[in-house]
């Protein structure tokens, strides 16, 4: 199949500033496809140039077959964009929003469909000022989706809602999907790149640094393993520097009464065999699942080491 999005290379720069150095990506028809990274990252400058929004300093993007870049109007229709920060006039109401939006295009969806498939039919004369942080997402949602949309770009979705309105936005964003509309999802919450995301690429310092679905990219830091150590009263202050020296172990860190303890494959009975050994029985040891922040935090600070040492 024809990828709906197809970035090469892109790059940009504000003077002396490279917000995007080098990002290339792929996004099939009908995905979840997540844009996770650090604040300043260039997520956003990203998408903002994958959409048209601003000008690319290099490289190449094609939308739905389109270039955005030169021909803006060509995807503007098929296009819908929810914003990291989006504000309306305070009075304006809920439907008279949708009802203007709406005007933009051609083949707009029914703004009381989309009412009920965001949940705020009964926020339909509700002023933008009346409505709560997650109503007003939710309402930010609906506009990106009223031109019918075969592609949606949701940047920052869930970034001030409390947990209940995250959960009810996630249900929401794999309705939508389903409707057959492919996401972009740019995030930095890991949570919920993992919930939705079907791929995803992790970008820092203006580059990607790592590409794959959730699963893979934690699969592939299945060489590490982790566990939780509570250590009786009494027991030798000297066995967590014993435990730091065995060969399997590459780092034993305190943390609140605990040790954690990160190894090879064979870090656990390593660990359990040298405390046997000096007759030191654990009150507590639990394994550790590996997360996909997990996965975020070792491939960004590997980044960041890499650009150190070129730098030095």
């Amino acid at each position: 199949m024809e990828p709906v999005i197809e970035v090469r290379h892109l790059r940009k720069t504000y003077g002396d500033k490279v917000a995007v150095a080098d990002v290339s990506l792929t996004i099939q028809r009908g995905e979840i496809f997540g844009i996770l990274g650090p604040n300043g990252a260039g997520k956003t400058t990203t998408v903002e140039c994958l959409a048209g929004l601003r000008h690319a300093d290099g490289g190449t993007v094609r939308l739905l077959g389109a270039d955005p870049q030169r021909t803006p109007a060509a995807v503007r229709q098929r296009l819908g964009i929810q914003l990291q920060e989006s504000q309306l006039p305070p009075k304006l109401r809920v439907i008279e929003a949708l009802r203007l939006y709406a005007s933009f295009y051609t083949g707009p969806a029914d703004p009381d469909e989309l009412l009920v498939l965001l949940g705020l039919q009964d926020k339909r004369d509700t002023a933008f000022a009346d409505l709560s942080g997650g109503q007003q997402q939710r309402l930010s949602i609906a506009l990106a989706l009223v031109g019918n949309p075969e592609v949606a770009i949701l940047d920052e979705l869930t970034t001030g809602l409390d947990p209940q309105a995250r959960r009810d936005t996630w249900a929401l964003i794999e309705r939508v999907r389903d409707t057959g509309v492919t996401i972009v999802l740019v995030t930095h919450f890991m949570d919920e790149a993992e919930r939705l995301c079907d791929r995803l690429v992790i970008i820092d310092d203006g580059r990607v640094v790592a590409e794959g679905s959730p699963a893979e990219l934690i699969r592939a830091q299945e060489d590490e393993r982790v566990f939780r150590l509570r250590l009786p009263e009494g027991a030798p202050a000297s066995v967590p520097a014993v435990l730091a020296a065995l060969p399997d172990v590459t780092s034993v860190t305190p943390d609140g009464g605990e040790y954690v303890v990160t190894g090879g494959h064979r870090v656990l009975p390593a660990a359990v065999l040298a405390l046997a050994e000096r007759d030191v029985v654990p009150e507590e040891i639990r394994t550790l699942s590996r997360s996909l922040e997990d996965v975020f935090v070792r491939v960004t600070a590997e980044h960041t080491d890499t650009i150190e040492e070129a730098v030095s």
